[in-house]
C-alpha cells in the first residue's frame, strides 16, 4: 500500500470502527423518587404568604392550598388528587407578590399513610423548598 494512501485510510478505518460502537443516546426513564409517601407538607419558614400545589414530572398539577402565613403547615393527601401511585411529584410553591419555586427534590406516591415534610425558608423574590430527609 503506497504511503500517502495509508495515512488517508488509517483515519478512515478508524472512524469505521467508532461507528461500529453503538452510540448510547437513548435516556433511560428515571428510577421511582424516594421516599415513596402518601402525603406532602410544606411547612412555611419563609418571611411570606404563600401557597403550593403538587406538580408532577410532566407538569400536572393538584389543586392549590390556600395561602397561608409564616410558621404554618398544609398538606396535601394524594389520595384525593387524580394522581395514580408510582407518580413523582414535588410542591410547586407560589410565593404571593413573589416567584414561584419547585421543590428540590421529588417524591414518589405510594398509598402507605406516609408524609413528605418539605420546608420554604428566604424572601419572595429569593427562596428554596427544601425536603426535609
Amino acid at each position: 500500500m503506497n504511503r500517502k494512501l495509508f495515512r488517508t485510510a488509517l483515519p478512515l478505518m478508524g472512524a469505521v470502527a467508532l461507528a461500529a460502537v453503538p452510540a448510547a443516546t437513548a435516556q433511560a426513564a428515571p428510577a421511582q423518587a424516594e421516599p415513596c409517601v402518601q402525603k406532602v407538607a410544606v411547612v412555611n419558614n419563609s418571611g411570606f404568604v404563600l401557597s403550593w400545589a403538587a406538580s408532577t414530572r410532566t407538569g400536572e398539577q393538584s389543586p392549590s392550598t390556600d395561602a397561608y402565613p409564616v410558621n404554618q403547615t398544609r398538606t396535601i393527601d394524594l389520595t384525593t388528587t387524580s394522581f395514580p401511585e408510582g407518580t413523582d411529584l414535588r410542591p410547586y410553591v407560589d410565593a404571593v407578590a413573589g416567584t414561584r419555586n419547585y421543590g428540590n427534590r421529588y417524591v414518589s406516591y405510594c398509598d402507605n399513610g406516609q408524609t413528605a415534610t418539605y420546608s420554604v425558608t428566604g424572601t419572595t423574590l429569593d427562596y428554596s423548598v427544601t425536603l426535609l430527609d
